[in-house]
């Protein structure tokens, strides 16, 4: 049976169509721009590694830290090496790390930085004054980038936030009402708070503008205290006879790199003296100590990769604005507090970041 002629005349005109030469054009025009964009994301995704495969050539990056390298300066470490693997850097394929620490001791500072300076690093990474202004002075011409800083600008190393100037960038802590935060938080914690002792080290310039915003915050608060200051470890001993000497029922630790390598050493020495602490860093608390607040150093650390990056793509530090931590953390010990029989009132402990039990 034969189909009908209306059925015979669509077929004939489904089997004669072709594509016209404009519809041909714009469809491989079509395939060749996704091919094309495919081809280019992938490219930046691997640039950095591809670059490094083809010219041979690796990223030194210098880092100097006053910390331990076992210690906190390994969690540094690893935030830093985190922050680059996520831009596309591999150590051993097109990253060096030439890595330093003075583990804790200020006076090995300025050694160390000539060791990798040595090294012809194309950046150098540190944190705290006390690094920074070492390897400021130590050159002015390789690329600085701070992971964290009391007020650079009032250190003298940065013109400004926006603009730094000279060959340093990076994050800074601005605020130095930090420290009157802690004060107002160690005295929430323990309304009985009369006389509190200020741990701080006497060598780092950014502890001494905080020790300034101490004695503003004391008056506030109606407080009195004691200068504890250290220039090093082998002085927390006296330190700590001359605290429970003076009758400090309180004590307020600065951040500082050389503090901040002993956080065993200095908690279980508050411990023994029987007194409520608040500190800047985290591991202290980790350590056994009362309670911390201060920004999360090791993002900082992470985000710093960013500079990094950027520098080594042709940017100048002094053209890249100097950002701040975005992240502060509250961290109680509720089991310090059982064993000083302190009661934490709720109002803090809903505040906390983390609260350990």
């Amino acid at each position: 049976m034969s189909p009908p002629r209306s059925i015979e005349r669509s077929s004939a005109r489904l089997t004669s169509w072709r594509p016209s030469r404009g519809e041909r054009a714009a469809k491989l025009a079509l395939i060749w721009f996704t091919a094309l964009t495919a081809i280019l994301a992938l490219g930046l995704l691997v640039a950095p590694l591809a670059e490094a495969q083809e010219s041979g050539k690796k990223a030194r990056i210098g880092v100097l830290l006053l910390v331990p390298r076992n210690g906190l300066g390994g969690t540094y470490i690893q935030a830093l090496r985190q922050g680059l693997g996520d831009l596309g850097y591999v150590e051993g394929q097109n990253l060096l790390l030439e890595i330093r620490s003075a583990e804790g001791k200020p006076d090995r500072l300025a050694g160390l930085a000539a060791e990798i300076l040595a090294t012809r690093p194309d950046v150098l990474v540190t944190s705290g004054s006390e690094a920074i202004l070492t390897l400021k002075r130590a050159t002015s011409t390789v690329p600085i980038v701070m992971a964290t800083v009391i007020d650079p600008v009032a250190l003298g190393i940065a013109a400004s936030l926006a603009r730094p100037e000279g060959n340093l960038s990076g994050l800074a802590i601005m605020s130095l009402e930090l420290t009157s935060k802690r004060l107002q938080l160690l005295k929430e914690a323990v309304p009985r708070l009369s006389r509190v002792a200020v741990l701080w080290n006497r060598a780092n310039p950014g502890n001494v503008l905080q020790l300034k915003e101490v004695g503003t915050a004391s008056q506030i608060l109606g407080l009195r205290w004691h200068d504890a200051g250290v220039r090093g470890p082998d002085e927390l001993p006296g330190a700590f006879e001359a605290i429970v000497g003076a009758k400090a029922n309180g004590i307020l630790a600065i951040e500082d790199s050389m503090l901040g390598s002993h956080p065993s050493r200095i908690v279980e020495s508050v411990a023994r003296a029987r007194l409520p602490a608040i500190y800047a860093f985290r591991q202290f608390v980790d350590a056994g100590g009362l309670m911390s607040y201060g920004p999360n150093v090791p993002d900082s650390f992470r985000r710093s990769a960013v500079y990094v990056d950027k520098i080594l793509k042709g940017a100048k530090p002094a053209n890249l604005p100097i950002e701040q931590p975005t992240t502060f953390e509250l961290v109680i010990n509720l089991k310090t507090a059982k064993t000083l029989g302190l009661t934490i009132p709720q109002t803090l402990l809903k505040r906390a970041d983390q609260v350990i039990e």
